[in-house]
């Protein structure tokens, strides 16, 4: 590796290391950030990876001193993922459980919150440990908060907290919540992301805590890990091994999905401009889908039909943490309304990220 490799932010991917620059270069208020120090919490995840990436990014590109902060349970784990950038001196590990109070010295003036559980077996599996997580390291991350007077908290939620809304509506707006089924132990997840939501709504009533929430989409693309084996990955490899894609479920369920460097922007936009007290969706209209039509694309678009889309259902999917289906088409003005505009497509994500996983050397023996 050189030294130009040791300085850059994701030399392992180039098609990340695209997408992080284009994030530092967007015509935000980054400036805001000069001196500052940012909490990340659920810092090995996915959407954590990136914006702890992006944030060194942003500093070495714009030239500002941002002191990084990324709360981790595994040194071991963090290092594997972050390489050379983990011994970068603005990174700052916090190693703790978020069931624990938060205690840090010195100042904290911003904080993303990403921490939880994301994987749908453990919900369907650990429904109890699921919930104390969330409410609980929510409530220790915003006490946190308020009393380190930060300029700025995101507490990211989920799409899934929309619930089951009213299919007839053309599109779903942050006020438009549906259903949730109390009776499934996997209902654990989008309740607690709506409980979470309140939390974060009564601290900035009550306290004035300048918190908000970002409602994120299916988030893929480069940056993912060529281990994940969730559902767009598995499409992602199928059409690099030039295998069928397998679904286990019917494939009616739609769909929300966004690019994730769009979504990193999307946080840094609300942590920067966003209303305190507010949630903003974050995800892109135009990358809406069914599973199954998703999957037909990768396959005849860009497979170029090589493969097909098969069906093996199995008798009891609930046992797999399946979402319930759901007929939902994600509105996203008002984070539009802040100046924040997505960029990538759903072919689009999908061939960054099979691009990444290519860089990352999957699919090459």
């Amino acid at each position: 590796m050189t030294v130009s490799e040791r300085n850059l932010e994701s030399p392992e991917d180039e098609i990340l290391q695209e997408d992080l620059d284009r994030i530092a270069d967007l015509n935000l208020p980054y400036e805001q950030m000069d001196g500052a120090s940012v909490l990340v919490t659920g810092a090995t995840g996915l959407v954590g990876s990136v914006l702890v990436r992006a944030l060194a990014c942003i500093g070495r590109r714009r030239g500002l001193k941002i002191r990084i902060l990324p709360m981790i349970r595994s040194e071991e784990k963090a290092r594997r993922i972050f390489g050379p950038l983990w011994d970068r001196a603005e990174i700052c590990p916090v190693t703790g459980d978020m069931r624990d109070p938060v205690t840090l010295s010195g100042s904290v003036d911003y904080i993303i919150h990403g921490a939880g559980v994301t994987a749908s077996k453990v919900m369907v599996t650990q429904p109890a440990e699921t919930i104390d997580i969330a409410l609980a390291g929510t409530r220790n991350v915003l006490e946190l908060a308020k009393d380190k007077k930060v300029r700025s908290m995101v507490y990211l939620s989920s799409m899934e907290a929309f619930g089951r809304p009213d299919p007839s509506l053309p599109e779903v707006k942050e006020e438009d919540l549906g259903s949730i089924d109390l009776a499934s132990v996997r209902s654990c997840y989008p309740e607690t992301k709506r409980m979470c939501e309140l939390m974060c709504t009564c601290h900035a009533k009550e306290y004035g805590t300048p918190v908000k929430s970002a409602r994120l989409a299916q988030t893929f693309g480069a940056g993912v890990s060529k281990e994940e084996g969730r559902v767009f990955a598995q499409f992602a490899k199928s059409v690099i091994d030039g295998k069928d894609i397998v679904l286990h479920t019917k494939g009616e369920s739609w769909g929300n999905y966004c690019y994730t460097a769009d979504v990193a922007a999307g946080i840094f936009t609300i942590l920067l401009k966003g209303e305190n007290g507010e949630t903003y969706t974050v995800a892109n209209p135009k990358a809406t889908a069914r599973i199954r039509d998703m999957a037909q694309m990768a396959a005849e678009e860009l497979a170029g039909g090589a493969i097909r889309v098969i069906y093996d259902i199995p008798e009891d999917a609930l046992k797999y943490g399946y979402a319930p289906d759901v007929v939902m088409h994600l509105n996203s003005d008002k984070l539009q309304a802040l100046g924040w505009r997505p960029q990538q497509d759903l072919p689009d994500m999908y061939r960054r990220l099979i691009a990444s996983f290519r860089t990352q050397g999957y699919g090459i023996s």
